[in-house]
């Protein structure tokens, strides 16, 4: 079992408990630069890693940020942890899951939430409606009884053919990018192009892109054949003051809802984005799909800029883990018949 120091993981949150104020000072005072068609400039690469819960612990109640005093003692917690692991993570062998090198999962910035989610007001994820799907999946070799499709996009329902595993493995949609974005182990990235009349949001996992048409107003936004349905949906935009508005419907419901409810045919997703500073990007999406869910939700996930670029994640390119998957099983069938 390998070992992986977690300073950098400590040390995160105390610079989040010390600049915390200094970032919403900010953003109040922040000028939006322009692009040359006069709109807010939302180009380059922006990173959602996050270790905020998407849903609100109940021990917070209805309160959306933590007090400087709440992250600190977070941080001396964690860092009484490592000192009872000599400074050090311990984490799984490859067989299990990738080891902490690649996670990313320590915010960025001066986010300070108690959760993702700020509606419903006590930060979770509204009941599902009667008779919605609850998808289940499995890492492994192991069966769950559900059928095809898959909407899941990591695990998976069976290691029977290609079609039992969840559409991440299948190199179909990212498990991070969906749309909407949600924080997750790694590649947390995001790029934004604009022009005068699109924008175009290129995620890294699996290096999907969403050209999104841009309108003069939510009024304006035509609606595409109700027919023709796609993975990721439809997306129409629009500026509203300083904050660029997509809609996106017209999913084709073979992915779950979010997470693993439900499913994604009657979504709707609206995502607002705005910057509110050099190097940050408030991203607000809100799911409605009232066969999914009894009630709309809405997620705040600030977006960090770094200094870098996206190289492309060829998710199908030499695709072992999925080889490997299905020919370890059918290994481990023919050993058990043998046995017997």
């Amino acid at each position: 079992m390998k070992k992986i120091s977690s300073q950098f993981i400590s040390s995160s949150l105390l610079v989040i408990a010390s600049t915390f104020s200094l970032a919403i000072f900010a953003a109040d005072n922040y000028t939006v630069p322009k692009t040359e068609w006069g709109q807010p400039d939302l180009q380059g690469v922006w990173n959602f890693s996050s270790d905020t819960p998407m849903q609100r612990p109940s021990r917070f109640g209805d309160r959306q940020f933590l007090t400087p005093e709440e992250l600190i003692e977070i941080q001396a917690r964690r860092a009484s942890a490592d000192a009872s692991n000599d400074g050090a993570i311990n984490v799984e062998g490859v067989d299990g899951s990738y080891n902490d090198f690649w996670v990313e999962n320590a915010g960025i910035g001066g986010d300070a939430r108690t959760s993702h989610i700020v509606y419903p007001e006590n930060g979770r994820l509204p009941s599902l409606v009667e008779g919605a799907i609850a998808n289940q999946g499995v890492y492994g070799g192991g069966t769950t009884g559900e059928s095809r499709p898959v909407r899941i996009s990591a695990g998976g329902i069976g290691t029977d053919g290609p079609e039992d595993r969840g559409l991440s493995e299948r190199c179909i949609i990212g498990f991070n990018g969906g749309p909407p974005f949600v924080p997750s182990l790694y590649n947390n990235n995001v790029q934004i192009f604009q022009s005068k009349d699109h924008a175009v949001l290129m995620t890294e996992m699996i290096h999907d892109s969403r050209i999104v048409p841009l309108f003069d107003s939510a009024d304006d936004l035509s609606a595409l054949d109700d027919q023709l349905r796609l993975w990721t949906g439809d997306s129409r935009g629009y500026w509203d003051g300083n904050t660029l508005v997509v809609k996106t419907r017209n999913f084709n419901g073979l992915a779950a809802s979010f997470g693993s409810a439900g499913t994604s045919f009657d979504k709707v997703l609206t995502e607002r984005f705005t910057r509110v500073g050099p190097v940050t990007v408030n991203y607000e999406f809100t799911v409605d799909d009232p066969s999914t869910y009894t009630d709309r939700f809405t997620a705040i996930v600030p977006m960090t800029k770094v200094a870098g670029q996206l190289y492309e994640y060829a998710c199908h390119e030499g695709n072992y883990g999925m080889v490997n998957i299905l020919r370890g099983a059918r290994v481990q069938e023919r050993l058990e018949q043998e046995s017997r």
